[in-house]
């Protein structure tokens, strides 16, 4: 399942928001087996007894509250001693109004109206096998990085055919364009890490959604902040590049894991 596959999930969720339902259709848009989320259902999987409560091991500590206090119930979540027993990756505390959720891997807080929840989907990313990106230090830049781009331009032709001018010209400038991006992290252009940290965190491993992704970036970066319309947090954080790098359209090559 692919991050534009898990926006339209939640989207529906959201849109169609059953409160009885929303934790189980909250893992099912992530992709998690219908089965688990089955047995779940019935109670067969829930490691709580607590009226209220699904606790799935790993996974997540849900707590439904009815009387719309989800600030003290949280607090209280997080003081239960359940949550350090059966380590899960998500703590979420809602009303069915508005969710509060710690990524207990990362200490990441999101404190949002349920219905704000697809534009920031990507918090649950984890749950789809798209792990956050956490920023290493840095090293220092060399003849290595020449030497990784021109073995990334390797392993990318490998794949991509080059036999014709154009061909030639749309790889040339892809690989301009990433090196933009790669230049904009560095130099404060964007946040650090913001453009590495989103093709870690918001893309399959095995590279099959990537072009996609750097397609639909790519149009980001070329609109205007004042055009652009329903976009998730993920994307319009990215700023607006003017210049012509962005403007014509380009597909991004396809990707292997390599």
């Amino acid at each position: 399942m692919n991050i534009t596959q898990i926006q339209e999930n939640v989207e529906k969720v959201i849109k169609g928001l059953d409160k009885e339902r929303f934790v189980f259709d909250l893992l099912q848009a992530y992709g998690l087996p219908k089965t688990t989320i089955s047995r779940l259902e019935k109670g067969g999987m829930n490691l709580s007894k607590d009226d209220g409560e699904i606790i799935l091991k790993k996974k997540l500590y849900y707590k439904f509250v009815s009387d719309g206090d989800v600030g003290n119930a949280y607090d209280a979540v997080l003081a239960d001693t359940k949550v350090g027993k059966y380590d899960p990756r998500f703590v979420i505390v809602t009303d069915g109004i508005h969710i509060r959720a710690l990524d207990t891997k990362t200490k990441d807080v999101l404190d949002i109206a349920i219905k704000e929840l697809i534009n920031h989907f990507d918090f649950f990313l984890p749950w789809a096998g798209m792990e956050k990106f956490e920023g290493k230090e840095e090293t220092i830049a060399d003849v290595r990085a020449a030497d990784k781009m021109a073995k990334f331009y390797d392993e990318i032709s490998k794949d991509n055919p080059t036999g014709t001018e154009a061909e030639v010209h749309s790889l040339n400038v892809f690989l301009s364009r990433m090196l933009f991006c790669f230049f904009a992290e560095d130099t404060g252009i964007f946040e650090q890490g913001q453009f590495t940290g989103a093709i870690s965190s918001h893309t399959q491993v095995d590279g099959s959604d990537l072009h996609s992704y750097l397609d639909t970036l790519w149009d980001v970066m070329n609109t205007d902040k004042g055009q652009r319309q329903n976009l998730p947090a993920y994307l319009d954080a990215f700023p607006y590049v003017n210049g012509g790098l962005f403007r014509h359209q380009y597909a991004a090559p396809m990707f292997t894991q390599a």
